[in-house]
């Protein structure tokens, strides 16, 4: 006996409202299949064949939904048998009840997140939990519902269609997407419609193209336009969802306008001053079309002025340019007429029903007159001149005449800063320009002047012209070396060698080219030494006539050359050539020339030497200046102002830094104090006496020092038989410190009147070593120091 299987399946009859639940023998629907035919064989048990289960998505009711059951014919209802289920969503979403085998859905399910769940089944023996029944698999499919809008992914959408675009034209295709099953019902149908927009565009309602429904739709009316568009699910049926979209519509330019004048007659002034290539006028043919539908094309189609004037188009503005292309005269012609088209430059054949894509004005330019300078017959004149014409001599001559009606005399000048030499004069009335000095080619060979033209009436109208002056050439010039040749010959010459090949230049330029002829001069034709050869090609050569020339004998030969041009009359020049002798080597190439050729061959030329000489000369005499300066001041008597502080600095060098401590302002005034003691206090100084309480009191007058007193005796010998001191006694003044100093004044007028008292008595208290010096000083009554 075989088990059979049992499951309540849920069928979905067509045309039904509701699910039926049968409970069916699996081998009778198909779902348990056996093998092999006939009682002969046995059959065997194939795998389990499921249909699926359908569970209704987003189920909102308060109890699990019922899926369906499953049941096994091995279940006789004694309770030993148990189902399990596995997969996907078991447990946590579907839930079996193991004594009866039914299905559950314990949640809500969308069938957009997932449309089914694949499960497996089994039967168990409750207590060794041994199968009963082979695991089988099956599907719970989420059945749609019609829970999604239409959206369109794509949108707002923009879209240009041309103006004048027929009816039916395309502009834009919207799509819509609906989430729901396309499978199942119509859930995810939409069809489509316009909201705003009509009459202007439509949309076909399955295909969703949105196409124009009006004709001659004018962008020069309307440019742009908002359409909504509604798509809707369930074919559109009553109950289905919807959702919208936006599409810009913007018209775009066609040339379907053509150009026109705003005026059919344009007037302007123009002076007649204008120069050339002046926009005298702009005017403007108007198009309602824009971008390159709107560019235009001007051209002057008759009248007065056509071959004066020019149109051309303003690629920015679309004007038309009306340029001058000769210069104008009131005095000539007052007004020109022009009868001008302007037609647009692309046009578009479909709209030439229209009209024509042109239109035509007149324009009418007065000209008005102006006060214009004085104008030259020529403004750029040539005229020549030979460089031997003499002062006064007549060049040539200009004329400019007033181009207005009151036709004002004229004054001519020169513009001096083209002739600042003044070369050159010219008649203020007559225009005739002369000489007035010497010309000279080779200096100056052309000269560019600037002639100015002035009304006498009006001096601020001023005409310019130009006058080129080109100098001829005269033989003026004789022939020279073309360079300062250095020519050395070897001791070891042979009779007949050229030694130098000479040429010659001459700044004046003939017309039929230069031509010289080279000789030796009358006085140097007959030396034995040398030769000179023409070449015939303005060269010369220069030959020795002997040998054995020794630096010892002569080193410098001298050879006057004589150069002659062909020029009428023709010119000559002598030109010396130097030879030197030189000791040369085997090659020819000299190698000792003498002293002057030693010091040349260094690189210094005899001029270069003189002045070297001349600057060393030039320092000797500036240093013996300042040692005579410096002996003479050494004699002169030294001044000093009462008001001046003088002091010396002792510089320490036994510290290692310090700042402003190293350097020590040292009182003059301790030279003369009796006891000075060294910094380091270890010893007393030698060449000064120690220190005393009172220095230059009043109640004991200052000591004497011999230092100081064979310093004074010396400077004033010195004063008494100096030759260059003045007639009179001259103040000397030393270690001044100042109006206050103790020390006052040493001069030799001070010293011969004043009757100076010195007692020495504190000499015999410095102790043994002041001894000697106590007994000289210390018991006198008083001593008295008289300089003269």
């Amino acid at each position: 006996i075989h088990p059979v299987l049992t499951v309540l399946v849920p069928l979905w009859e067509m045309g039904c409202s509701g699910l039926t639940l049968n409970s069916v023998p699996l081998h009778q629907v198909g779902m348990y299949q056996r093998s092999g035919e006939g009682g002969a064989h046995p059959r065997q048990r194939r795998s389990w064949v499921w249909n699926q289960f359908f569970v209704l998505e987003e189920y909102m009711g308060d109890e699990p939904l019922y899926v369906g059951k499953l049941h096994s014919d091995v279940d006789k209802g004694e309770g030993q048998v148990k189902y399990v289920l596995n997969g996907e969503g078991a447990t946590s979403i579907f839930t079996i009840d193991e004594n009866t085998g039914d299905i559950h859905a314990t949640k809500r399910l969308d069938r957009e997140e997932q449309p089914y769940y694949t499960l497996r089944a089994q039967a168990r023996h409750r207590h060794t939990n041994l199968p009963v029944e082979p695991e089988s698999e099956f599907v719970i499919k989420v059945q749609d519902i019609n829970d999604n809008e239409p959206k369109f992914l794509d949108g707002p959408y923009s879209a240009r269609v041309p103006e004048m675009s027929p009816v039916g034209t395309s502009v834009v295709t919207v799509v819509a997407t609906d989430a729901d099953d396309p499978t199942y019902g119509n859930s995810a149908r939409v069809v489509y419609s316009i909201l705003e927009g009509q009459p202007y565009f439509s949309v076909e309602p399955r295909t969703g193209v949105v196409r124009t429904a009006l004709p001659n739709m004018d962008r020069e009316a309307r440019e742009q336009y908002l359409l909504v568009i509604q798509a809707k699910d369930m074919v559109g049926q009553m109950g289905g969802l919807s959702g919208t979209t936006s599409v810009t519509v913007t018209l775009t330019d066609v040339n379907d306008n053509p150009p026109h004048f705003s005026r059919k007659s344009y007037q302007f002034s123009v002076p007649e001053s204008l120069p050339v290539a002046t926009t005298v006028a702009k005017i403007k043919a108007l198009d309602s079309d824009v971008g390159p539908n709107a560019e235009m094309e001007y051209r002057i189609m008759d009248g007065d002025g056509l071959g004066l004037f020019r149109i051309t188009p303003d690629p920015d503005t679309q004007e038309g340019l009306i340029t001058l292309q000769k210069g104008l005269d009131f005095e000539t012609k007052s007004s020109y007429t022009l009868r001008v088209e302007a037609s647009n430059r692309n046009i578009d054949l479909r709209f030439l029903s229209l009209g024509p894509f042109s239109d035509t004005a007149t324009v009418r330019l007065n000209v008005q007159n102006v006060d214009e300078p004085p104008v030259f017959s020529s403004p750029f004149s040539k005229m020549v001149i030979s460089e031997e014409a003499t002062v006064g001599t007549t060049i040539g001559t200009i004329f400019a005449h007033d181009p207005d009606s009151t036709n004002s005399p004229i004054r001519y000048s020169i513009d001096r800063n083209t002739d600042l030499e003044r070369f050159f004069n010219i008649d203020a009335t007559t225009g005739v320009i002369s000489t007035a000095k010497p010309l000279d080619r080779e200096v100056n060979a052309v000269h560019n002047i600037t002639i100015f033209a002035t009304e006498i009436l009006d001096p601020l109208q001023v005409g310019k012209g130009v006058v080129l002056i080109t100098v001829t050439d005269i033989n003026d010039n004789a022939p020279v070396f073309a360079i300062e040749y250095e020519t050395y010959l070897c001791e070891s010459a042979k009779p007949g060698q050229v030694i130098e090949t000479i040429s010659a230049v001459d700044r004046d330029q003939p017309q039929s080219g230069h031509r010289f002829f080279f000789s030796l001069t009358a006085e140097a034709a007959g030396n034995l030494n040398f030769t000179l050869r023409d070449n015939k090609d303005n060269t010369a050569s220069v030959l020795t006539k002997r040998g054995g020339f020794q630096r010892r004998h002569q080193n410098v030969y001298r050879l006057p050359v004589l150069i002659m041009d062909n020029g009428s009359p023709a010119l000559s020049s002598t030109n010396t050539l130097s030879i030197r002798v030189c000791d040369c080597d085997p090659d020819g190439i000299p190698q000792s020339c003498g002293s002057e050729n030693s010091m040349l061959s260094a690189g210094l030329s005899t001029g270069a030497l003189i002045a070297i000489l001349a600057c060393i000369l030039t320092l000797l005499v500036l240093v013996l200046l300042i040692i005579t300066m410096q002996r003479r001041r050494k004699k002169e008597p030294l001044i000093l102002d009462e008001e001046r502080d003088v002091r010396e600095n002792i510089v320490r060098y036994d510290d290692e830094g310090g700042g402003e401590e190293d350097t020590e302002a040292f009182d003059m005034v301790a030279l003369r104090n009796l006891n000075v003691v060294r910094e380091n206090g270890s010893k007393n100084r030698r060449d000064v006496t120690p220190e005393v309480p009172t220095l230059f009191s009043s109640s004991r007058p200052p000591p004497d020092n011999g230092i100081f007193r064979e310093f004074i005796w010396d400077r004033l010998k010195e004063a008494d038989v100096d030759l260059s001191a003045p007639p009179y006694d001259s103040l000397q003044t030393y270690a001044f410190e100042g109006s206050g100093s103790a020390a006052e004044s040493l001069s030799s007028l001070d010293s011969l009147s004043m009757d100076s008292e010195q007692n020495y008595d504190y000499l015999s208290d410095w102790g043994p070593r002041f001894k000697k010096l106590a007994d000289l000083y210390g018991h006198s009554d008083g001593g008295n120091l008289f300089v003269s």
